[in-house]
């Protein structure tokens, strides 16, 4: 289909249309509860937490786009290759399979759920409501997806523009009246000393940098429709997109910290960031802001559904060729239906660490994509620093189990092991390992590189 697509160059409103789509691929379910959620914990030193937060939820993603560019990558795949082909793969199924059906794209719908619709619904019926709003909604999803060629007008012309007018007329309600100096407000203990770092690591749960190596495939395939089919065309506009759809994302996140900030002066501290929106619209404009919010948060759920579901039928379909991308599509549909219907604190709960685990990796290999020009993608460099961090993010993993794994006989040895590990209070234990194998990796490249000029013998790389 792609070789039959017009060469043409884009014009501003591509490129809005463009960072449209990608910003509305990105921001979906965590994107609005989690920032909102961080302000409550953080309170007064809500700030330095956000600082923190958008490290991990608009840089690491900014650059996880900037690797797929660099690398001219078409996918999650490519970045994991320079480790090998069944490395690439298998830390593709990883991606996809987190941030697809078994967490992330489940979240999608029972977000929506839990912050716009379960207020209308009495408790006795919503394990049912959930079900009938969990089907309709993958439903959809799938229906939104089935045409790859018509994704991005979906979701950039519609979808999205429809989430940010309801948005901006939440904050304009909101911040015109404000519940509380946000400066004035207590935090809770953990922010009150660490603001920073657990705001870094709050911005895990975003899964943004993870979805930015998955999305890869989608935005790319998008790109392409638009008649830019050249590696490096593509690239550039790729890059110029994500970075103005990720600016305007970081400046949501930071208005939304702060009236999560602000929120304290009337609620106290919800379970998530769910509950506090739903608490906020409702103090402001009662059932008509309930109304508001459920469409906000359907729409904004659903665009970030559509990417999640089609990358992950893009990917598959391209490595598993024995099924269809339709049929992928059906499959990734309905195994996130399933998982929706396990409730919203279960997948919070044991995504958590999960993504502990993945995240190290993920963010090695965006900074070694990002850099590989430096050392022509050898993949001496790739395995130290890996090696060197997955051990931690083990470590991490375990500890971020529920209680009937972390607190186990093999999960307290686990802690013990990892408290030797510099760093390891913070949750940043892999950064230091992760710098040494990095360090090792470039003297072994140099190595081979001055061994193949004093010998002018060629010293076969891996790449």
């Amino acid at each position: 289909m792609l070789n039959r697509v017009q060469k043409r160059n884009l014009t501003k409103r591509d490129y809005v249309t463009l960072s449209s789509m990608i910003f509305a691929l990105f921001f979906g379910a965590g994107n609005l509860i989690f920032p909102l959620h961080l302000g409550q914990l953080a309170g007064g030193h809500w700030g330095i937490a956000a600082a923190g937060f958008l490290i991990t939820a608009v840089l690491l993603p900014l650059l996880s786009v900037l690797a797929v560019c660099v690398t001219k990558s078409k996918g999650v795949y490519d970045i994991g290759k320079p480790l090998g082909a069944t490395f690439a793969v298998v830390f593709m199924v990883l991606i996809h399979f987190t941030i697809g059906p078994f967490f992330g794209t489940p979240r999608t719908a029972t977000v929506s759920f839990t912050v716009g619709l379960a207020p209308f619904f009495p408790a006795k019926y919503q394990s049912l409501a959930l079900l009938l709003f969990s089907a309709a909604f993958f439903g959809l999803a799938y229906y939104l997806s089935v045409e790859q060629s018509k994704i991005m007008a979906r979701v950039g012309k519609l979808l999205n523009p429809l989430f940010l007018l309801l948005l901006v007329a939440i904050f304009a309600v909101a911040f015109s009246s404000p519940l509380a100096h946000a400066g004035s407000t207590s935090a809770t203990a953990a922010y009150q000393t660490a603001g920073f770092t657990n705001g870094f690591l709050q911005g895990y749960n975003t899964m943004d940098a993870l979805a930015g190596l998955a999305l890869g495939v989608t935005i790319v395939t998008a790109v392409n429709f638009m008649g830019q089919t050249d590696p490096n065309k593509a690239a550039w506009v790729t890059a110029r997109a994500g970075f103005f759809s990720m600016a305007f994302e970081g400046l949501i996140y930071v208005l939304l910290i702060l009236l999560g900030a602000q929120s304290l002066g009337q609620f106290k501290l919800s379970d998530n960031g769910g509950v506090a929106f739903d608490q906020i619209v409702n103090h402001y404009m009662g059932n008509v802001g309930q109304a508001i919010l459920a469409v906000l948060i359907i729409t904004t759920c659903l665009t970030t559904a559509i990417g999640l579901v089609a990358a992950f039928a893009q990917d598959f379909h391209k490595h598993f060729g024995f099924l269809s991308y339709k049929a992928w599509l059906r499959i990734t549909c309905l195994a996130s239906f399933l998982t929706a219907n396990v409730g919203l604190n279960q997948i919070i709960a044991w995504s958590t660490p999960v993504l502990m685990f993945l995240y190290p990796l993920a963010m090695a290999l965006i900074f070694l994509s990002i850099l590989s020009p430096l050392f022509h993608k050898s993949s001496v460099v790739y395995v130290w620093v890996v090696v060197f961090t997955v051990v931690p993010a083990v470590f991490d993993m375990v500890a971020a189990f529920p209680a009937v794994v972390s607190q186990s006989t093999f999960g307290q040895a686990m802690a013990h092991v990892q408290s030797f590990l510099p760093l390891a209070s913070s949750g940043m234990d892999w950064l230091v390992p992760a710098l040494v194998g990095a360090v090792f990796g470039t003297a072994h490249y140099l190595l081979l590189q001055r061994a193949k000029t004093s010998t002018g013998m060629e010293v076969p790389i891996k790449r």
